[in-house]
């Protein structure tokens, strides 16, 4: 016998996620009652995963729910900010228990390592789609921004951009599978949003942004929200062993142009260089330099051999092909 909408809620989201104890009233009424701490600042954001679009038919349903919080996660680590409530609208052809149970695995799981409460949504009949909206905290005054890096600040990326993007080649069968295939397509259905590494990021970084569209498409985000231009350096990319094994020229076409890596890409002034590596060393907390900003409105990618075309408008929603 199929469930109830009301019998779906109870059994797989009343308690999906982290207790807190800031939520006064979670999920099961009209609307959720939270506490926010004197002195700060609430971050919300939202996203959308659409089968088809934002992943392929067939994907796990465990990697759904990861993917779902996650690319959230992600949004609010680029704001310096700590996750805290999240509410989840989710889309079913059919209620299907052995999906649920796979999905809900996979957002409390992550929902929980980041200390994240679900304190209501709603759930509707129809093409697989899931909407999370994530509501967090950051000390007033000290939210990270695309906005206010200048000329001559120096960026950074976390992480190994690039191999999201072949993991997904690898499920949409565009791209031969190899040795490291299992890392590349894990790096695609459970990416690590930089929740840590973000809230250290204040009082560091002039700018920031998470990469989702493709490193070079954000980096330009994040320039142009400065007034600034661009140039990297692709010999300083940080690609990683099972990308790098595709080729060299394959390999920093994905990292500069893939998406879906959810890392961070970000700005520092020359004069907080010395803090930032003596602080935050990047032996600990993964991060590499890939190039400086620049007068507006230059968008130059460069290695040994001089300046390489690379296209810099990322995914679009409205002109790219759909996976």
């Amino acid at each position: 016998m199929p469930l109830s909408e009301f019998e779906l809620i109870e059994r797989y989201f009343r308690r999906c996620g982290a207790a807190r104890a800031d939520v006064r009233l979670g999920v099961g009424d009209d609307a959720a009652l939270l506490e926010t701490g004197a002195g700060m600042t609430l971050v919300a954001a939202v996203d959308t995963l659409v089968e088809g679009v934002h992943f392929p038919p067939g994907c796990s349903a465990e990697s759904i729910g990861h993917r779902a919080l996650a690319v959230n996660l992600s949004d609010l680590a680029a704001m310096g900010a700590r996750p805290a409530w999240a509410l989840l609208a989710l889309t079913l052809p059919s209620a299907a228990a052995s999906w649920l149970e796979g999905f809900t695995h996979g957002f409390a799981a992550l929902a929980e390592a980041h200390q994240v409460a679900l304190v209501g949504g709603d759930t509707t009949h129809g093409p697989l789609a899931v909407t999370v909206t994530l509501l967090g905290q950051v000390p007033a005054g000290t939210a990270l921004r695309r906005g206010g890096a200048a000329q001559g600040d120096v960026l950074f990326v976390s992480g190994t951009p690039g191999d999201a993007a072949a993991g997904l080649a690898l499920e949409q069968g565009r791209l031969a599978a190899g040795e490291h295939s299992e890392y590349l397509r894990r790096r695609f259905l459970f990416p690590t949003p930089r929740v840590a590494f973000g809230e250290r990021l204040r009082g560091y970084a002039s700018a920031c942004i998470d990469v989702s569209d493709g490193l070079l498409a954000d980096a330009v985000k994040l320039a142009r929200a400065s007034g600034c231009g661009v140039e990297l350096d692709a010999e300083r990319l940080p690609l990683s062993a099972a990308l790098g094994a595709l080729g060299t020229r394959q390999a920093r076409e994905l990292a500069l142009a893939g998406g879906d890596d959810y890392e961070l890409c970000f700005a520092v002034t020359p004069g907080a260089l010395g803090r930032l590596e003596a602080e935050l060393p990047a032996a600990q907390w993964g991060y590499a330099r890939i190039g400086a900003l620049c007068a507006a409105p230059t968008v130059r990618v460069r290695d040994a051999t001089g300046e390489l075309s690379v296209a810099a408008t990322g995914y679009d929603h409205f002109s790219a092909p759909q996976p």
